[in-house]
């Protein structure tokens, strides 16, 4: 199990550099999504399932999405 947590936080702490780094708006929101998931299965294996769900759905879901269609209605100038 405490490999398996590692393994969690390092991919956490990867995209996390990468949603910093990355120039496509996207992208980035993408993967700041995917920290928060991260973050969500970090709250469950501290005992935390409450927390995990509301982080799951509120967090990964529901801001993500909000930041994609905001991304999407914007015009992009190259």
């Amino acid at each position: 199990m405490i490999f398996f947590v590692t393994l969690v936080v390092v991919i956490m702490l990867t995209c996390a550099i990468a949603a910093c780094v990355i120039k496509d708006l996207l992208s980035a929101a993408i993967v700041a999504g995917v920290v928060s998931f991260c973050s969500a299965i970090l709250f469950y294996f501290l005992q935390a399932p409450d927390v995990a769900i509301a982080e799951a759905s509120i967090g990964a879901a529901l801001v993500t999405a909000i930041l994609i269609i905001a991304i999407r209605r914007t015009k992009r100038e190259e």
